[in-house]
């Protein structure tokens, strides 16, 4: 058994709207009202609190509810494609380590776009066999809160 597995969770969604447009959205949620706006359930806080906003090198400090639990998160900017992806990463090392990197990605269609969020998430063999139904629950939590990004940048891009 490796020491180690790396688990990804993806949504990949179908938007009627151009990749400029997607990833406009994206890139204008700077502040609390812009990031509410995508997920009113969940977001609570975002402050750009390094460099300029949605740049490589940039790192974001967000605050978002996942399983019932407020998370407060600080992320890197590490890739910015225009209209087709961003990468970022837990600023913590440590945390780095078992949650490398997570992306939006942007594939254009005929007369659409497919919105892809992705996350990756690195599972030790202890926390598998000790701790295997709590992580399951938490990475379904993600995977949820994943789902429900893609449906709410459907509903406010489609109309």
């Amino acid at each position: 058994m490796p020491f180690f597995e790396d688990r990804v969770l993806t949504d990949t969604i179908e938007i009627k709207t151009a990749p400029e447009k997607i990833f406009s959205f994206l890139t204008s949620i700077v502040d609390d009202d812009s990031y509410r706006a995508w997920h009113p359930k969940d977001h609570v806080k975002l402050r750009f609190i390094k460099g300029q906003p949605w740049t490589e090198g940039s790192i974001i400090y967000a605050e978002e509810y996942i399983h019932g639990k407020l998370h407060k998160l600080k992320f890197e900017i590490t890739r910015i494609e225009a209209n087709k992806r961003i990468e970022y990463a837990p600023v913590s090392r440590f945390v780095r380590k078992f949650f490398p990197k997570n992306e939006f990605m942007i594939e254009p269609k005929e007369g659409s776009c497919l919105f892809i969020a992705s996350g990756t998430y690195r599972i030790g063999w202890i926390g598998k066999t000790f701790f295997n139904a709590a992580i399951e629950k938490s990475l379904s939590s993600v995977k949820q809160h994943m789902k429900e990004e893609g449906e709410n940048l459907k509903t406010i891009l489609e109309t």
